[in-house]
């Protein structure tokens, strides 16, 4: 089965065809927002990280800000770097060009300060647009694709209808030789002796209770348990009555197939095929940053009681479980799968109608947080103090 697509110089293929605005550094963000607020066809990265961090953290920034430019989701890049900071921006240069997709640095303190840095970013930005707009869609097989998942702002429905939708289609993207990632290892507490008995081998299952270990010892570190109380207030306001039910609930999201491995925060999904499980928060602006750097042309977002936020790389597809929700909120969620509780549908039709949905996305309709700009809120998950 095919899609549309952008083939990029590496062989991957795009479902969106931007040009990145990346800083390296929280300090260079509003120089950033300047440049993308100018010229069209640029999205950016507003993070808050890249400087007073302890090196593992500044590693981890800096291999998260490769992969969203390594996305195939982006057809060229724009670096906007400070000049003291301290994530690698010239290695973020070095790999980003190594794709073959046209790659630019702009350095505000050796540009003399903000406006000038401004104005040779709009000129680079203007520069690298004209270069990939001319780019055509191209039939691809969709086991180029690789989809995340995740949900949030769960109610009841969540798990009885929307998780449900998003699992079927999961297990049929795999069977179709996709790749499938889903994370949130804070959800997986209670259930995770659940995925370690789908992993495809022993290490894989260590692996998978190794990542809900160190969450929890985190937590701990902290003087908090995670596993005596409800994580947000909206969950016990949905009917959620433990964090158990909601990891029971959640994990149906990523469907019945084998587990084929744990893939750290940062890291890319390069050719990795199945089903695999990324280790990230629940909370939206880390977990989308992280699966968006994982190499996702698109994500399917599971609610209940509404989560209207996109990414700015990655169309975010919103299944809605609750049927009131959706006519609430008829301009944030993409597809009602509150359908199912009301008895009209059952899940396997509605998860048709998701994967179709999912289709017209990938070929270039414009999910609906898109179509507001409703992307901009992201962060990057980094596990130190600042210093």
């Amino acid at each position: 089965m095919n899609f549309m697509g952008y083939v990029r110089p590496d062989g991957k293929v795009g479902a969106r065809n931007h040009v990145a605005v990346i800083p390296s550094v929280i300090c260079a963000n509003d120089v950033a927002q300047a440049i993308v607020g100018q010229v069209q066809g640029t999205v950016g990265f507003f993070h808050h990280q890249g400087c007073c961090q302890l090196p593992p953290d500044l590693e981890r920034v800096t291999d998260t800000l490769i992969g969203l430019g390594c996305s195939p989701n982006v057809g060229a890049v724009l670096i906007v770097s400070l000049g003291c900071e301290g994530t690698d921006h010239e290695r973020m240069l070095e790999t980003i060009a190594k794709t073959g997709k046209p790659v630019q640095i702009i350095r505000i303190q050796e540009l003399g300060g903000a406006s000038r840095a401004i104005q040779a970013g709009i000129d680079a930005a203007q520069e690298l647009v004209r270069q990939i707009s001319g780019l055509q869609r191209e039939p691809a097989e969709l086991s180029n694709i690789v989809m995340a998942i995740k949900c949030g702002a769960s109610d009841t429905t969540s798990g009885m209808a929307s998780n449900c939708v998003v699992g079927y289609v999961a297990d049929k993207m795999v069977d179709l030789g996709a790749t499938v990632v889903f994370g949130e290892t804070t959800e997986f507490i209670g259930a995770e002796h659940i995925l370690a008995r789908r992993a495809v081998n022993r290490e894989v299952a260590d692996k998978i209770y190794e990542i809900v270990n160190r969450m929890e010892t985190r937590a701990k570190s902290l003087g908090c348990d995670m596993r005596k109380g409800q994580p947000t207030p909206g969950n016990i306001a949905g009917g959620l009555s433990s964090i158990e039910e909601k990891s029971l609930g959640a994990i149906v999201k990523s469907g019945s197939r084998p587990i084929q491995g744990v893939l750290e925060y940062p890291d890319m999904a390069n050719g990795r095929k199945g089903l695999w499980i990324k280790d990230t928060p629940g909370r939206e602006p880390e977990i989308l940053t992280g699966m968006a750097c994982t190499g996702a042309q698109f994500m399917m977002f599971s609610t209940g009681r509404g989560a209207p936020q996109g990414f700015p790389s990655m169309p975010v597809v919103k299944i809605c479980g609750n049927p009131n929700t959706f006519e609430r909120m008829s301009h944030d969620m993409d597809l009602n799968a509150g359908l199912i509780i009301r008895g009209e549908k059952t899940i396997e039709q509605v998860g048709e109608e998701a994967f179709q949905k999912a289709l017209c996305v990938l070929n270039g309709e414009m999910t609906k947080n898109e179509a507001i700009k409703y992307f901009n809120s992201i962060d990057i998950h980094t596990l130190g103090p600042v210093i």
